[in-house]
């Protein structure tokens, strides 16, 4: 969240450019899940954060303006949802290797992100 609050007040970065840098950072994220499950021997190592930021940064794409709330919504929101894992984020952490460290929380911030969307669509914050 830091970093995704100084690259808005920075560089004026949205949910658009959340949503791309999420994108582009998936891939290189998966193979280093992996490479790091590998060396560890452990199928989602708790070094691993990665995944946690991508999580993130999908949930902070899902909003239609930035506030206190939204901030607060998105970080609350993708912790719910990541801790809970609904159907299929569950089914989604048990898929091999990298792939399945990085897309549990990939569907768990896309869930974050409707429910921030449809929260913005009927002004709750």
């Amino acid at each position: 969240m830091a970093i995704a609050l100084a690259l808005h007040i920075l560089a004026g970065w949205g949910p658009f450019h959340f949503g791309i840098l999420a994108l582009c950072l998936a891939g290189p994220a998966v193979a280093a899940s992996h490479a790091v499950a590998i060396s560890s021997g452990k199928d989602d190592p708790s070094i691993v954060v990665v995944d946690e930021v991508i999580g993130q940064w999908i949930a902070l794409a899902g909003v239609s303006h930035y506030s206190w709330k939204t901030w607060l919504g998105a970080f609350v929101l993708f912790r719910l949802f990541d801790i809970w894992k609904p159907a299929p984020v569950r089914q989604l952490e048990n898929l091999r290797g990298g792939v399945g460290i990085v897309a549990d929380d990939v569907m768990a911030g896309i869930y974050a992100a409707l429910a921030l969307h449809i929260a913005g669509r009927f002004n709750l914050y």
